[in-house]
């Protein structure tokens, strides 16, 4: 399984994260992004104990196809 990097944050101190994947087998993202641990945060979602949360800044959005798909398309 080959994963795609769509993009890493430009304004990231270590150039490391976060940073955007899609797996293109499986059709679904992967983000790397701040693990949050803020339990304030944590206990407004309802999260599965199989599942974890990360954040990632709004400016990320740009990598996600979608985004960049709507942008390209012609105005109509």
């Amino acid at each position: 399984m080959a994963l795609r990097k769509l993009g890493k944050d430009p304004e990231s101190p270590s150039g490391g994260s976060p940073t955007v994947y899609l797996d293109e087998e499986k059709d679904s993202y992967l983000i790397q992004g701040w693990k949050v641990e803020d339990a304030e945060r944590l206990g407004q979602m309802d999260i599965p104990r199989h599942e974890s949360v990360v954040e990632i800044p709004r400016r990320m959005v740009q990598f996600f196809l979608e985004v960049k798909q709507d942008d390209e398309a012609p105005d109509v």
